[in-house]
């Protein structure tokens, strides 16, 4: 997480990232529809829409993580960036918080924290940054491809937002929501930062107990 940024440009560079976090909020939202909100409270689907498939990428440990490692398991698919000022840390925070709740159950669950910042998010950065937050949490990167591949797969939005003044530094926008998939690997739900904590624990629970 970067800490020499001045007061304002942290400040622009927040709102910035909160606005156009919300607006993906508010995009995956409109694509799941009603369909996923009926499947969430047990009536069916008659949805086609894929979200998620397979990929191959490169974990903070320097291994190859290949999606098949998720099959028959429940798993959380966060987006972001370790140079990410205030929402990637508190998710990742409260994702950590969520796992000691559920206990022993939580070792079902596969959280993975892809990068959308291959470029600055080595497996050496992953790793460091990771060394905060829950031991179970696998972060991926790859290649800019890799990484454009696997963002178009979960239907992801990110695009890179350049500094202003003379700093080098720049920001990533990206889809805030954790993705919450089932042990069939079907989409269950959205974990947003705007939830409560009960609200979002209760969900992990509902795949959980499947």
């Amino acid at each position: 997480m970067s800490t020499n940024n001045s007061g304002g440009g942290l400040s622009l560079r927040t709102g910035l990232w909160v606005a156009a976090g919300i607006a993906a909020i508010a995009g995956l939202a409109l694509f799941l529809g009603e369909a996923q909100k009926s499947k969430w409270l047990g009536g069916g689907s008659g949805t086609t829409f894929r979200i998620g498939g397979p990929f191959t990428l490169t974990s903070h440990k320097g291994e190859p993580f290949s999606s098949e490692a998720l099959k028959g398991r429940p798993y959380l698919v966060f987006f972001g960036y370790t140079h990410c000022p205030d929402i990637c840390p508190t998710t990742l925070q409260e994702v950590s918080l969520h796992l000691a709740d559920l206990g022993a159950k939580s070792d079902e669950i596969i959280p993975l924290f892809i990068t959308v910042d291959p470029a600055r998010d080595t497996v050496e950065n992953l790793a460091s940054y990771l060394s905060s937050f829950d031991s179970r949490i696998i972060g991926l990167t790859g290649t800019e491809e890799e990484i454009r591949k696997v963002t178009k797969l979960f239907r992801a939005y990110y695009e890179k937002v350049e500094a202003t003044g003379d700093s080098d530094d720049y920001a990533m926008n990206h889809t805030a929501s954790v993705y919450l998939f089932d042990s069939r690997g079907n989409l269950a739900s959205t974990l947003s930062w705007q939830e409560k904590s009960s609200v979002r624990l209760a969900k992990l629970k509902k795949v959980l107990s499947k």
